[in-house]
């Protein structure tokens, strides 16, 4: 069993290698942002306010993302199978009540996978995502494109573009990540659990690449 943060700034490819990492691994992947996500399609009070926040490319704050990372990793799925943490945490003040969730369900972060991209690249990432309605699997207009225009090869849903992935909404979002995010670097770096990895490269390559540094790190 393995536990696992992956962190990096938008469109790094955190969600990509999470599948893959989940896959090897055996690893629940804990993602906060498809957590908030259904509960803005499910319009709870919760999801409305993560919504208010998510469209302005501000960051949900952190009492009510804290409840729901807490809730989950107290969950058995997780105690058996290991977790991976994505889109959290994302400043210091997460990362030390990260720390106290942990400590008092007896459990421990193994590797904090950083994915490095340079901020140009991420900027053309995010703005041509494109999700599906249906069954939420991501393309891309440049890199991935669906075979078929607008419509997911997978269930043949409708795909769409988040209302915060627009170039303002993103170029905010990335200097967030760096005034409040990336300080995380330092603290993770400290604890020793810090593995920077390359992602301005294909998908293949870079997960070869975690392969190996758990491997050798293990």
């Amino acid at each position: 069993m393995k536990n696992f943060i992956i962190m990096g700034a938008p469109g790094a490819g955190k969600g990509t290698q999470a599948e893959r990492i989940v896959g090897q691994f055996g690893s629940i992947h804990v993602s906060t942002g498809d957590m908030f996500r259904e509960a803005m399609k499910n319009e709870t009070d919760l999801g409305k306010l993560a919504k208010s926040y998510m469209d302005k490319g501000e960051f949900v704050p952190d009492s009510v993302t804290n409840l729901l990372v807490k809730e989950r990793l107290g969950q058995m799925d997780i105690a058996k199978h290991g977790f991976l943490l994505d889109g959290f945490p994302r400043n210091i003040n997460q990362a030390k009540e990260l720390k106290q969730i942990l400590d008092s369900l007896e459990l421990k972060v193994d590797f904090v996978i950083n994915i490095d991209v340079p901020s140009e690249i991420l900027v053309t990432r995010i703005i041509g995502r494109r999700i599906c309605k249906t069954c939420g699997k991501n393309f891309h207009i440049e890199f991935s494109p669906s075979k078929a225009e607008g419509t997911c090869d997978f269930c043949k849903g409708p795909l769409y573009q988040r209302d915060d992935d627009n170039e303002e909404t993103v170029k905010n979002r990335l200097e967030l990540y760096l005034s409040q995010t990336k300080p995380l670097l330092n603290y993770y770096h400290k604890e020793g659990l810090l593995f920077n990895i390359n992602g301005n490269a294909n998908v293949n390559t870079v997960f070869d690449i975690i392969q190996k540094t758990i491997a050798t790190n293990d």
